[in-house]
């Protein structure tokens, strides 16, 4: 039986072997097999299933290496991982190269065949064949095991001392991934590490090996690695190595911070590297450090520090114009973004290339261009860099088909790319933030402004956040999250109406313009959301200054369209708020006569009939407005049904006055903050500590034994048996439930101690693990195996002085515009507008105002502060009692009698003050200098005692005496 059973596969393995498959042929079938890939590559796992399992150490591995290329398209291969084994253990060098590539590919922590694989790689690793001792170097750090780490680790620290700088190099790279593992390897391979990172004599490469290892080490502890700083200097001066000095670059960026010493330091190896380097990847690396390292922040050495970044910058514009690489423009243009915060005036010289970037084809491109304007805009170039952007909105808007159509499209094939929404949405908030920003100080057109906002409605995606179109409410009242594009442009409407006076004509009319249901057609086509955040705050415009509008009439009918009834509860809250105000200036602007109390009938017909139809809204807020102005509207219609010819009362002044008042101003956010809680006021402490007790010391007459038992068994809390205490007394604290104060016991839980514990115990838990990230304050405390090894191994103390300094001298010429950041002269405004400033209850003299465009607080009134810091200047205006017009300006004979006022009070205080002074005789009014004692000499006595003033020996009459020069005189009162 055995004899034909093993001569009878013979004959076909050896045919076989003419046709069977290589890695070649099953990527050329992939390739030749379009729409049936998935039944072609089923066949071909079917046949290396059938080959792996030969004896033919050849055609095992040729199956094993279809089988990694099939993996990578996602077919698991796990279940080979024997077969892997064995073609590890090949002698031949190319089947042992495909086992481990294998290993790579397919091993895991949890591999159950990995625990056999420990003495193939003990004796791979210290076999004298360098290739073979390179696969398990390079293969460990893919399928290292703690376990494995172990076993392995005295083998390969001994390949540390191996006399091919590559087997050191590798063997460098497999410790630090070793060490990550089993963090005790550290311990002991740091001191050999440090050994070949400080040998001047030592290869290139290995040299480099150590200084990735301590790169990827040193961002999680830079501190350990500062006794090392002057070597990493040496090896940036002199190695000439680009990878190397990338590395040493991106270490220092981290050392920089805790060290601040060495920027002035890297100043000059770092300008040398950019001035002479042609390696993109170093001259982008040199600038990265400089920034991350904040060798362009501080005060001090400015002239240095303004000639880097004047280099710097230059260097970066090389890169966006000189070369067409995408990737150069992009991190570029982020380090362009990185500058601006500390040299804005550098930055906006280089606007010409920056607004190009603005046009470019990649979307990253441009949104880094988006980012870099809002830093670099001035009020000089404001306006073209937002009528750029919004000319891009426009061409962006306009349909595919009347793009292919034009016969510009075939000349620039940019105009046909599609912009996706997010990125619209993305430049209408940029610009947004560009004109909105230090209070609209950078703004010097209003009127052009405002035509801005109403162009961007049009501008808008249709379906712009379509998922959070109910949540306005919410994004009002939170500013820290990102508002919703459509509800930011109505709210800057509103802010422009409220803060700009003298443009609130042109804010209120193009509100009034969206609000029309006419203009709504094109403005908010079906199924778009943008109208649900827009009409809201335009709602509330038109309402508050409803004395500007165009057309009233035509502004309250689209009020109370019964198509307004869909909008989400937010807007439909200003819709209602603002309809009374404008029925009231309606009603004001109709003459009285006959045919006006019908035309005001009608009017507050339709009116009625739109409130009824939201009286039962779901939303309370809504309902509640909609009720409260129904039953004011409904005494308003039948005071009109009267027979009287005059205007009813109730529309000629009280409706008006419900809205007549101060005029409403902006209020700081935190204004709220700075209101002085009453010192009775405990908001953290219970009612009653005993509240229980008082609910049991109720009268337990019969009339109330129903309700008694409600509240005991509302608040009791029962008691727990000794079984039960017993097993809660055995809970973590985590898990047992907390008490609140209506305990029965009286006595509040404090939960602080628990989780004080809590956080003991995982820090205790932690302590060991090198990649637990502690507080900031904590993490230089916290001591694992691998900072202890870098401790002792490189010392406490920073050498700081062995490294050189060289003065940094780039040229003659001084940069230009480099002091205009710190010395920037306000130039005059072109427009006289004044931006109202947020209201708040204290504001300091010394901090600065950005309240206010440019030059207008020239002419703003300067008012004192009392003791108190509280602005009064407005208490004489607040109408206490019933006016028309609760905001009087006084006029300037008002003004100049009220300063005469003053003059007359204060000289009269003088008087009554004089009056009050204590006067003695030969003392003068304005008093006498009382002096310190000094001790005479006999001359003064002698002076003394013939009656000359010892003070001052003129011509001046002489006191009285000895005894009146000893009586103590009093200072007036």
């Amino acid at each position: 039986m055995w004899a034909p059973h093993v001569s009878a596969p013979e004959r076909p393995t050896l045919t076989a072997n003419r046709f069977e498959k290589s890695l070649y042929d099953l990527i050329k079938g992939l390739r030749l097999h379009k729409g049936g890939e998935n039944e072609y590559i089923q066949s071909c796992l079917r046949e290396c299933k059938a080959e792996i399992k030969t004896q033919d150490m050849d055609k095992k591995a040729t199956a094993l290496l279809k089988l990694i290329y099939l993996e990578m398209f996602g077919y698991d291969m796990s279940w080979a991982s024997f077969h892997v084994l064995e073609v590890m253990s090949s002698a031949k060098y190319l089947q042992k190269r495909v086992g481990y590539l294998g290993a790579v590919q397919s091993f895991r922590p949890d591999t159950e065949v990995l625990m056999l694989a420990t003495n193939l790689l003990k004796k791979d690793i210290v076999t004298s064949s360098i290739p073979n001792m390179s696969l398990p170097l390079i293969t460990l750090p893919h399928i290292i095991t703690p376990a494995l780490a172990m076993s392995l680790l005295p083998d390969i620290l001994s390949r540390l001392s191996h006399s091919s700088p590559v087997v050191r190099k590798k063997t460098i790279v497999c410790l630090y991934r070793l060490a990550l593992v089993y963090p005790e390897a550290l311990k002991l391979a740091w001191p050999k590490i440090k050994d070949h990172l400080m040998d001047d004599q030592e290869d290139v490469s290995v040299t480099t090996a150590a200084i990735n290892v301590v790169c990827e080490l040193g961002w999680r502890r830079p501190h350990d690695f500062l006794p090392l700083a002057p070597r990493f200097f040496e090896l940036l001066v002199d190695s000439g190595n680009n990878w190397m000095a990338i590395k040493i670059i991106k270490l220092f960026a981290t050392l920089t911070p805790i060290e601040p010493r060495l920027t002035r330091k890297l100043l000059r190896p770092l300008t040398n590297i950019i001035q002479t380097t042609s390696a993109m990847s170093l001259l982008y690396e040199c600038i990265n450090g400089i920034i991350q390292g904040g060798i362009l922040d501080g005060e001090d050495n400015l002239q240095e520090r303004d000639e880097v970044a004047t280099l710097c910058v230059g260097k970066l514009r090389g890169m966006i114009v000189l070369d067409s690489d995408p990737n150069l423009k992009y991190v570029a243009l982020l380090a362009l973004n990185r500058i601006v915060a500390t040299h804005p005036s550098l930055v906006s010289m280089q606007q010409d290339v920056i607004m190009d970037c603005l046009d470019d084809a990649d979307v990253s491109i441009r949104l880094q261009a988006l980012e870099l304007a809002v830093g670099m805009v001035s009020s000089d170039s404001l306006q073209p860099v937002v009528n750029r952007l919004i000319d891009q909105l426009r061409q962006a808007s306009v349909p595919a088909a009347e793009l292919i159509d034009t016969s510009k499209a075939s000349e620039n094939p940019e105009a046909l790319s599609i912009w996706p929404d997010d990125y619209k949405t993305e430049v209408v908030h940029k610009i947004l933030d560009l004109c909105s920003q230090k209070n609209y100080s950078e703004i010097l057109d209003f009127d052009w402004y405002v035509a801005v906002l109403v162009q961007l409605v049009g501008l808008l995606p249709p379906s712009e956040y379509k998922e959070d179109s109910g949540h306005y409410k919410e994004q009002e009242a939170m500013p820290h999250l990102r508002m919703n594009a459509a509800l930011r442009i109505g709210t800057e409407i509103r802010n422009v109406a409220v803060r700009v006076k003298g443009v609130r004509l042109e804010a209120t009319r193009a509100a009034e313009s969206l609000v029309l249901i006419d203009n709504r057609s094109h403005l908010f086509p079906p199924g778009s959301t943008v109208g649900d955040g827009v009409l809201g705050p335009v709602a509330w415009v038109v309402g508050e200054y409803a004395e500007y509008l165009l057309s009233p009439d035509r502004t309250l009918l689209s009020l109370i369209d019964m198509s307004n009834a869909s909008f989400p509860s937010r807007t439909l809250s200003l819709f209602l708020q603002a309809i009374p105000k404008v029925f009231v200036r309606v009603s004001q602007t109709n003459d009285p006569g006959d045919s006006w109390k019908s035309e005001m009938s009608l009017l507050l017909a339709r009116v009625v009939e739109f409130l009824e139809a939201l009286a039962a809204h779901p939303d309370l807020d809504v309902q509640e407005r909609a009720i409260e102005f129904l039953e004011a509207l409904r005494l308003a219609a039948e005071a009109l049904d009267s027979k009287t010819p005059e205007i009813p009362f109730l529309l000629a002044s009280v409706i008006p006055n419900l809205f007549a008042g101060l005029e409403l101003n902006p209020v700081a956010s935190n204004a709220q903050r700075k209101v002085v809680l009453p010192d009775s006021l405990r908001l953290d402490e219970a009612f009653r500590r005993d509240l229980p007790a008082l609910f049991y010391d109720l009268d337990s007459s019969s009339s109330h034994e129903s309700e008694s038992w409600q509240v005991s068994d509302f608040y009791h809390v029962p008691g727990l048996s000794s079984s039960n205490k017993q097993a809660r007394e055995m809970l973590p604290a985590d898990v047992q439930p907390y008490m609140s104060y209506q305990n029965a016991t009286g006595a509040l839980v404090d939960s602080s101690t628990g989780i004080q514990r809590r956080m003991l115990e995982r820090k205790e838990r932690f302590k060991d693990d090198p990649f637990y990230i502690a507080s900031s304050g904590a993490s230089s405390c916290t001591s694992t195996p691998i900072h202890d090894a870098l401790r002792t191994a490189n010392g406490e103390d920073l050498d700081i002085d062995s490294i050189p300094i060289v003065d940094l001298k780039l040229g003659d010429e001084n940069p230009r515009n480099v002091d205009s950041d710190r010395q920037r002269t306000h130039r005059l405004p072109r427009s006289k507008l004044v931006v109202a400033g947020d209201e708040t209850f204290e504001t300091l003299d010394y901090l600065p105002d950005t309240s206010m465009p440019k030059g207008a607080d020239d002419d703003r009134p300067i008012t004192k502060r009392s003791l108190l810091q509280v602005d009064s200047s407005s208490l004489g205006t607040s109408p206490l009692a019933k006016a028309p017009y609760p905001h009087v300006i006084p006029d300037e004979g008002e003004m100049e009698m009220a300063q005469a006022m003053q003059q007359i009070e204060e000289a009269r205080l003088q008087m009554q003050r004089a009056s009050e002074r204590i006067q003695l005789e030969g003392i003068p009014a304005e008093g006498t200098l009382v002096k310190r004692k000094k001790k005479k000499s006999k001359k003064h006595i002698d002076a003394a005692a013939q009656g000359v003033s010892p003070v001052d020996n003129d011509d001046t009459e002489p006191t009285e005496g000895k005894k009146k020069r000893k009586k103590k005189t009093k200072e007036p009162v």
